[in-house]
């Protein structure tokens, strides 16, 4: 792990050595969050951007010179990342914008964008020999760590609100996790989780107090420039609730711009639920994110129920350092959304896994984006993980007598199906 030169806290500027904490800066509590910093000149000395073509590895693992583990640390066997990054013109079209690509997460082992960041805390979970392994989740964290746990047979023990949908703890169940059904708020499993892996030892990977995530997912930002052939976007819409994600990116993107692979960065829009918008209050006030204070978080996009965003300060950084904004959608327009995306170019994403579409709808109604400008959505999540939601917004499909005359009579509303 050469390329780390040390741990910084983003609070009082106090720098670590990579082996003298674990987490967070002891002067701060729970929230001296850390940044991994990097050797650019020792990477670039050792890696390049022509490295990457022709490469074999079809996973996050090609960008492993990034990346802040040791070369001899075993890896869980699944693959993560590399996800695709389609091309959505019909989807553009009905916005009346011209270049429109959707980063389908979806598609990752565990159907989120968090096999990222668990990927890379198993990993360092195994450099310090932990036995155990722990998460606070609203259910895709916990799903993605409990996934990759059970691909090399480590214990685990997740903490999840009792509210989580029943797909997500199915997906805990089967993997074969302990798992805690926390009466309380995302926020309550999240201090319990802490509290316990202090007495009892476990490695926690927590977002927010493990530096490590970011590192896991800005791993998706080098996939978009590359897959776009390193002309970048000029927008991409990420998914908020605690912060991580759009922290995540705008480190892959400091990265890239410290190695000379880009010259501008694009404008990070975080968006958010209305019922769970803390940052996006916070953003509109002008607020220092450490002042922000807990709120009750209500949305139907679960993955984004957040009453206190943990990866607050990181999050609030992607946005005023890349010149984007944080928009705040209802759950209606999030519920529109689902659907919208899912015919308009065959991403079928969960809630919260749909907000950033319904983000860029409501920043082409507000002039946020202009039309000839190059847009990237992050679909963070399966739709499968949340089906009462999604049917909510389509509702139950016709149900007929087995006929034909059954068939054109349902079909009546639809001519150009009935042409023969």
């Amino acid at each position: 792990m050469e390329q780390v030169k040390n741990l910084k806290c983003l609070l009082c500027g106090h720098e670590y050595g990579p082996d003298e904490v674990l987490y967070v800066c002891p002067n701060h509590g729970t929230e001296g969050i850390l940044d991994v910093q990097y050797d650019y000149d020792l990477i670039t000395s050792k890696f390049s951007r022509t490295d990457l073509k022709g490469k074999g590895e079809s996973s996050l693992w090609r960008y492993k010179p990034l990346l802040p583990v040791k070369s001899n640390t075993p890896v869980p066997p699944l693959t993560v990342g590399w996800t695709p990054l389609y091309p959505a013109p019909r989807l553009a079209k009905t916005l009346g914008l011209e270049h429109l690509w959707v980063k389908d997460d979806c598609r990752q082992p565990t159907a989120s964008f968090k096999d990222r960041a668990s990927l890379i805390a198993i990993v360092k979970a195994l450099e310090v020999n932990a036995e155990v392994i722990t998460t606070a989740s609203t259910g895709n964290a916990a799903a993605a760590l409990s996934g990759l746990c059970a691909s090399i047979g480590m214990p685990n023990v997740i903490f999840v609100p009792a509210s989580a949908p029943e797909a997500k703890i199915a997906q805990l169940m089967v993997f074969g996790s302990t798992v805690l059904l926390i009466e309380g708020t995302y926020d309550d499993a999240f201090d319990l989780c802490l509290e316990s892996a202090q007495v009892y030892g476990w490695y926690i990977r927590n977002t927010g107090y493990n530096p490590y995530m970011t590192e896991g997912k800005k791993t998706a930002l080098y996939e978009i420039y590359e897959q776009l052939e390193w002309e970048g976007p000029d927008a991409i819409f990420v998914p908020v609730g605690d912060g991580c994600i759009i922290g995540g990116l705008h480190k892959g993107l400091k990265d890239l711009f410290a190695l000379g692979w880009i010259k501008k960065m694009p404008r990070l829009i975080g968006v958010q639920a209305s019922g769970s918008a803390a940052m996006y209050h916070a953003w509109k006030q002008e607020m220092d994110p450490v002042q922000i204070k807990p709120i009750k978080a209500s949305t139907i996009a679960d993955s984004m129920a957040s009453g206190l965003p943990r990866d607050r300060i990181k999050a609030m950084r992607a946005v005023r350092e890349t010149g984007g904004a944080f928009l705040a959608v209802t759950d209606e327009e999030i519920l529109q959304a689902i659907p919208a995306l899912a015919r308009g170019c065959g991403v079928f994403a969960e809630p919260a896994g749909a907000s950033s579409f319904a983000g860029l709808v409501k920043a082409v109604q507000t002039g946020l984006v202009r039309p000839e400008e190059r847009i990237v959505i992050l679909a963070t999540g399966s739709g499968l993980k949340d089906i009462p939601a999604a049917m909510q917004t389509v509702g139950k499909p016709k149900r007929i007598r087995a006929s034909l005359k059954a068939v054109e009579a349902a079909l009546d509303d639809n001519l150009f199906l009935l042409k023969r």
